[in-house]
């Protein structure tokens, strides 16, 4: 094992030793630190917000980009508690959940239940929840670092949840588990890896994946919205339901109406979401150029 990947282990598992809101407040601190430093999660996250904010009060915004960067520093801190310790401990700081009927109903009456996660807020808690109510399955792609993928990945399956590779196989295994009237859950909102097309997100195109439009035609399961949303005193897990349209046959229609799901998801708490990824650096004509240094 080499240096880096020693220092990154030793790092998540003395982060994972303190309490959760002590790690959130490290976060809080490692954030603002990033923001004083000018450095390339704050210019990332600008350009993205001007790209879909273009009508906000340059100086709101300015406050909501620095603002998303210590969230984005206390989630990774945060992750790193949830990952370590037991789920009755981050159980416990588990607020509410809203619009709960929207999934159990479903689990219940074994109808299958594609869950759409968008990166807001701890979406590790968010996913160990659902693997709570019943069999859930996820789609899993190793991290660079080798050495914390025994650490995520035990961290992940720790609530009953079946981790499957992003390929073909993987693919399969959600088809059979929402067939089988499971819980699958997918993270709508980045490039896709197993096929994409643009779709307008925030009123730009964006390359959008393909893999929740195909695995509700081939299913007729259900669709639902969900994020982990940070409060002061813990968590609100959220639940909200999705546009008619997403059902739609139609591919690009389904897609914009999975983009307008993610969008509603960002509006309950814009701060939290991860502004900071590359989505348009990809457009319809080629690379976009946005993201590239002056």
């Amino acid at each position: 094992m080499d240096i880096k990947s020693r220092l990154a282990l030793f790092t998540l598992k003395l982060v994972g030793r303190l309490p959760l809101h002590w790690a959130r407040r490290l976060g809080r601190l490692a954030g603002r630190v990033a923001v004083l430093a000018r450095g390339e999660s704050l210019r990332l996250t600008r350009i993205n917000l001007a790209q879909c904010y273009p009508a906000m009060d340059p100086r709101e915004r300015e406050r909501l980009a620095r603002r998303s960067v210590v969230h984005t520093a206390m989630t990774g801190f945060e992750v790193a508690a949830v990952w370590q310790q037991p789920w009755s401990t981050t159980e416990d700081h588990i607020v509410r959940v809203r619009n709960q009927q929207l999934l159990t109903d479903e689990v219940h009456e074994k109808r299958g239940v594609l869950v759409l996660m968008p990166h807001i807020g701890n979406w590790e808690i968010f996913g160990m929840y659902l693997a709570t109510l019943g069999p859930s399955t996820a789609l899993y792609a190793p991290p660079k670092l080798a050495a914390l993928d025994p650490v995520i990945r035990n961290a992940r399956q720790a609530t009953g949840a079946s981790l499957m590779p992003t390929d073909v196989r993987g693919v399969r295994a959600l088809l059979k588990a929402l067939r089988a009237g499971e819980i699958v859950m997918v993270l709508p909102d980045q490039e896709p890896d197993l096929g994409g097309d643009f779709a307008p997100f925030f009123g730009r195109p964006a390359l959008t994946m393909t893999l929740a439009h195909n695995l509700l035609q081939r299913t007729g399961c259900r669709c639902v919205f969900g994020f982990g949303k940070r409060l002061d005193d813990g968590y609100e897990l959220v639940l909200l339901p999705a546009e008619q349209a997403i059902y739609s046959e139609e591919q690009k229609v389904s897609l914009a109406a999975m983009n307008r799901g993610v969008e509603a998801c960002i509006a309950e708490a814009p701060e939290q979401y991860q502004w900071e990824y590359k989505r348009f650096r990809r457009s319809p004509e080629g690379k976009s150029g946005i993201y590239r240094k002056a």
